[in-house]
């Protein structure tokens, strides 16, 4: 399983602007310079972010996008299915679809709706809070054992087991 360019890229977008404190207005054009995403490529996603209701834009002078809610409060599966609809491994945990060729006699039908919910339900996991916080590798002014808060901004987590919990 591999996500699209398009999922990807909005995944870096929305971190780019979680960064911006979620409430100061950000033009697609400064996250596309900040992320190294195409100007088109930016502006398409911010459009389809904001139809999602995971930004909001406002135009004007002052204008451009914010994040809807807080960062802790969007996961990575909303992101994803902003971008490229529901999480579905196959097509027969897709709802509506039946257009596999083993459906009647596949074995592993019944179960694929488990595998498919512990991939989202990962997903759903991980906030876009945790992903917009700079690795410790990345951040010299954290020293070994110093703190920093992830995910809703109440729980604590040492530098250096955070990114083995979440993967990043």
């Amino acid at each position: 399983m591999r996500l699209s360019n398009l999922a990807d890229y909005a995944v870096v977008l929305m971190s780019a602007a979680a960064r911006q404190c979620g409430s100061v207005p950000i033009h697609a054009g400064m996250l596309a310079e900040q992320t190294g995403i195409p100007g088109p490529t930016a502006q398409k996603l911010v459009s389809g972010l904001a139809r999602a209701g995971l930004l909001v834009a406002s135009r004007g002078s002052g204008g451009g996008v914010r994040l809807a809610r807080p960062a802790a409060a969007i996961s990575v599966a909303d992101i994803i299915e902003a971008v490229e609809g529901p999480i579905a491994l196959t097509a027969c945990v897709a709802e509506g679809r039946h257009d596999c060729s083993l459906e009647g006699s596949c074995k592993v039908q019944p179960h694929w709706g488990v595998v498919n919910g512990a991939v989202r339900g990962a997903l759903a996991g991980i906030s876009l809070a945790s992903l917009s916080v700079l690795p410790k590798a990345a951040r010299p002014e954290l020293g070994e054992g110093s703190s920093f808060l992830v995910g809703s901004g109440t729980e604590k987590s040492s530098a250096s087991t955070s990114s083995a919990r979440t993967g990043f």
